[in-house]
């Protein structure tokens, strides 16, 4: 036998003789390849028969014999002996092994015929690094598209075994023929689905440990498709030039995922003709016919010149006349006709007279009336009250030539005043010659409207009672106004009027229509004050470490843009520069404008103004377009530009319903003969900008706004506009006769190219006691909208309490500039931009956030930018500048989903979890 306590590698043969001669060992159980797993030894177990002996050599060296177990057994269907011999094999001698090739042991078995040697078995010692050798990584890919992950695990002994999870769930690729997971480690997807989306992790294991892979997030999109154009609609005119339109969606099928929103036009609009219908009329009668032997003759006519067409009227009246055509000469009934004449006759002299009785007892009350007129228009303390009846009909037209103006006869009370001539004035002026005092308040009523021909008219009642004072009675308005807005205003009590009178020393001249600030990279807000025009100049508009002088005017002067036709300058022309300045992010323009908003009526269109000094146009607001955006509120449009220059808002009225909104306003004061009183009634346009100017005006001329202006809905109809002066106290004031009522063109009212009109009334006291005057004044389009003011004021300055009413007085705050120009803090806007710009597997994305804060129109503009979502919040930071409304936004979030708290509930501060927060400092 060999020696095995010491390092004698010799073998020797056996003393014993085997119980089988002639038999080698056969082994019944060879040691395995064995994994050493931490610290724990391993057991390597060898099994022979016949065997006299069983030891283990390792590495070429023999074990000690006493470090094997044996034990010895009988196998009852042979007899033989069976030995069976074990041996541990520690880490440490393993690791202490440092041979070309693994730790190996090999069991050697005796007979007397000779050994027997098994297999060898490696021992080696389990590991599995931490670290993968290659992660897999996420991807975007279009839906049917090919999806491979790639996933190297980490080096193990023995080699580790990999498996995927989607979203923590293993994939059998056996039960997806779709997919394969078994090139190499890599996941493959044939073809992507919209359900493959999802958070993919490789997981490698062998005996040691697990380990798991960064976690690889697939997005599956969808492009968006167009749907198949609608119809075209019918022409939205019933004559004439009109348009029709067709439409289109985005859902064929519909983005997702981040997929690309549709490009081209949601809506195609082409103009169309309708013809108008045609009234037939008669041509001439026909030749009489023969006469007949019933005494008569006939002559027809047909209705051809022209018949009726696309559905207009029949001709009105008979087709056929007849008549007698032998002058008493035919027998008719065995009567000669002159008999029946005759019978006729008389008959009709009881009409002439019974007529006549009438025609005296008209003219007799004619003349009664006339003289009445005569005498109180003579009287020394006679009135020309004009009664409430003119606001429902009651208006007589007098047309007057014009007279020259060193005619003596406008000096002559008795005559009939010339009021188509007009003169200007700009303030008080004392005339010490009554003469000249006639001519002046009789000849300037409707100033400015000197190139234009006035109807003036007066109503049908005069009374001569004497009323009440007028009492005002109304609901309180909640707020005040104007504001930034410029919503219609509501009626007030009498006893809080004074609260809302306008203070006019608070309003900007012309000249301070123009605002200056420089700007930097954390951007800003620049603002005309009180005029609802501003400019929002977003964080990382202007390059780092830069600083622009930035400008906002309104131009005051006469505009050069003529509107064509019937075509309505809606705002202030506003220029904003320099022009050779360009940003990286789109800028917000706010331009107020007077239209009430409706595609049906309106087809409004952004101008621009080249440096040749001509007007070309940018868009239409209803166009689909990615070079700009514009969207249009109620009172103001918000337009996201690239480049500066100076812009316009024109509006294309396509149909009679089309709404121009007008402000009327009233204003007061006192002539310099202390007896007269001057009101002059002011229709603007219903923009802060235009009230403004009229306001700078009055404040020249010393005039007093005597009541809250309201609204006034002009429609593109051709009817003029009518404004008239009631209800004066009889026998404490008087107005020149004729005077009660002016009626303006419609085209001096509709294109008046933001001028403001005005027309002007002299009221007179009878004693310099009367300090106090109340009237109705009415405005009011023909067939159209009307407007009552209640005037009852006191007309002596000291007596009179004024105070602003800006509700958003903005004139202390021009320009602001970086974090304080904004309502959302830009902490929170860079996590909501984070969170909505990236694709989500549920389609919640910036689409989304657009939606929920009605922007649904023109979509492929934001998705041309580089941060839909930051372009969108610019968007809402210009139409809240004044309110601020976080509220409605963190309403908008939780609707999304993305959020679960209100957004007012924490002030500005580093946020750690993943809810939205925002602060309500300063009011917001």
């Amino acid at each position: 036998f060999p020696s095995l306590s010491g390092n004698d590698n010799s073998e020797a043969l056996p003393e014993s003789i085997p119980s089988a001669p002639g038999t080698l060992p056969h082994f019944m159980e060879e040691p395995d390849d064995a994994y050493i797993i931490k610290s724990n030894p391993i057991v390597l177990r060898c099994k022979a028969m016949p065997a006299m002996q069983i030891f283990f050599k390792c590495n070429g060296e023999w074990v000690h014999q006493n470090e094997h177990v044996s034990e010895e057994s009988m196998d009852e269907t042979t007899g033989l002996k069976v030995r069976e011999v074990f041996i541990n094999v520690t880490r440490q001698q393993v690791e202490d092994f440092h041979g070309p090739e693994d730790y190996w042991c090999q069991c050697v078995a005796w007979s007397h015929l000779g050994t027997s040697k098994s297999r060898k078995a490696s021992v080696r010692i389990a590991y599995l690094r931490k670290n993968f050798e290659q992660d897999p990584q996420g991807k975007e890919v279009p839906i049917e598209g090919m999806i491979v992950l790639h996933c190297r695990p980490p080096e193990g002994v023995p080699a580790a075994e990999v498996e995927w999870l989607k979203n923590e769930e293993p994939i059998d690729s056996n039960l997806d023929e779709n997919i394969d997971t078994r090139a190499d480690h890599n996941l493959i997807i044939r073809q992507a689905r919209l359900s493959d989306s999802g958070n993919y992790t490789c997981m490698a294991a062998n005996i040691v440990a697990k380990r798991r892979s960064m976690s690889a997030t697939v997005v599956v999109y969808v492009n968006g498709g167009w749907s198949s154009w609608t119809e075209w609609s019918n022409c939205n005119a019933r004559c004439g030039r009109g348009w029709q339109k067709r439409s289109r969606t985005c859902t064929n099928p519909a983005p997702l995922n981040g997929g690309a929103f549709c490009e081209g036009m949601s809506v195609q609009k082409i103009t169309c003709t309708s013809l108008c219908p045609v009234d037939g009329n008669w041509e001439v009668w026909s030749e009489w016919s023969v006469c007949s032997p019933e005494c008569e003759h006939l002559r027809v006519r047909e209705c051809i010149a022209p018949p009726p067409r696309n559905g207009g009227k029949y001709c009105e009246g008979l087709s056929q006349e007849s008549e007698n055509c032998t002058e008493g000469l035919c027998i008719q009934d065995k009567k000669p006709l002159h008999e029946i004449k005759s019978q006729n006759i008389e008959t009709a002299s009881d009409i002439a007279l019974y007529s006549g009785l009438g025609a005296a007892v008209i003219a007799v009350a004619v003349l009664v009336v006339g003289v009445t007129l005569y005498r109180r228009s003579q009287s020394e303390y006679g009135v020309d009250v004009i009664d409430s009846s003119a606001l429902t009909g009651g208006f007589q037209t007098f047309n007057f030539k014009t007279v020259r103006q060193g005619n003596s006869l406008l000096l002559n009370s008795s005559m009939q005043p010339d009021l188509t001539v007009s003169r200007t004035y700009s303030g008080p002026i004392c005339l010490q010659d009554p003469m000249d005092k006639e001519l002046m308040t009789e000849s300037s009523l409707f100033n400015p409207l000197s190139d234009i021909k006035v109807k003036v008219q007066s109503s049908f009642m005069v009374s001569l009672g004497v009323t009440e004072r007028a009492e005002y009675h109304g609901k309180a308005h909640s707020g005040t106004f104007p504001h930034g807005n410029n919503r219609a205003f509501g009626t007030i009590q009498a006893r809080n009027k004074a609260t809302y009178i306008q203070n006019l020393s608070s309003i900007s001249t012309r000249s301070e229509l123009k605002t200056t600030a420089f700007f930097g990279h954390l951007g800003g807000r620049l603002v005309v004050p009180n005029t609802g025009v501003s400019l929002l100049i977003p964080h990382g508009a202007i390059p780092e470490e830069s600083s622009w002088e930035i400008y906002l005017a309104i131009t005051q002067k006469e505009t050069s843009l003529q509107p064509e036709g019937t075509d309505v300058l809606l705002g202030p022309e506003v220029t904003c520069g320099p022009s050779d300045l360009s940003v990286s992010t789109p800028f917000a323009l706010t331009i107020p404008h007077c239209a009430e908003v409706n595609s049906e009526h309106w087809n409004i269109h952004l101008k621009k103004r080249t440096q040749q000094g001509k007007w070309e146009e940018v868009m239409s607001v209803e166009e689909e377009t990615t070079s700009c955006y514009c969207l249009l509120d109620p009172y103001a449009c918000h337009i996201l530009l690239n480049s500066f220059g100076t812009y316009a808002l024109i509006g294309e009225p396509i149909s009679e319903c089309a709404i121009r909104q007008l402000k009327v306003a009233v204003f007061g004061c006192l002539s310099c003969n202390s007896l007269d009183y001057n009101l002059r009634v002011y229709c603007m346009d219903n923009t802060p900008c235009a009230f403004q100017e009229v306001v700078s005006d009055e404040r020249l001329q010393g005039g007093q706004l005597l009541e809250e202006p309201k609204l006034l809905h002009f429609k593109g109809n051709t009817f003029s506009l009518q404004i008239s002066v009631l209800d004066i106290p009889p026998f404490l004031w008087r107005i020149k006769p004729f005077t009660a009522c002016q009626e303006v063109p419609f085209s001096r009212v509709w294109c008046s190219s933001q001028k403001p009109l005005h027309c002007a009334f002299s009221l007179e006291r009878y004693t310099p006691a009367t300090t106090q005057l109340s009237c109705k004044i009415c405005v009011r389009q023909v067939k159209g909208h009307e407007q009552i003011l209640q005037i009852q004021t006191s007309i002596l300055e000291n007596e009179r309490e004024t105070i602003a009413f800006f509700a958003h007085d903005d004139s202390n705050f021009p320009a602001q500039m970086g974090p304080k120009a904004f309502k959302i803090p830009h902490s929170i806007r860079q996590r909501i931009c984070a969170t909505f710009d990236t694709p989500n597997a549920k389609g919640k994305d910036w689409q989304m956030l657009a939606q929920k804060n009605s922007i649904n129109r023109n979509l492929s503009y934001f998705a041309t930018q580089s941060s839909p979502s930051a372009v969108i919040l610019d968007l809402w930071e210009a139409r809240h500048q004044h309110d601020g409304d976080l509220d409605s936004l963190a309403c908008a979030l939780e609707e999304i989903g993305r959020t679960h708290s209100k957004i007012s509930d924490i002030t500005e501060t580093e946020i750690e979890e993943p809810d939205f927060n925002y602060s309500r400092q300063n009011g917001l």
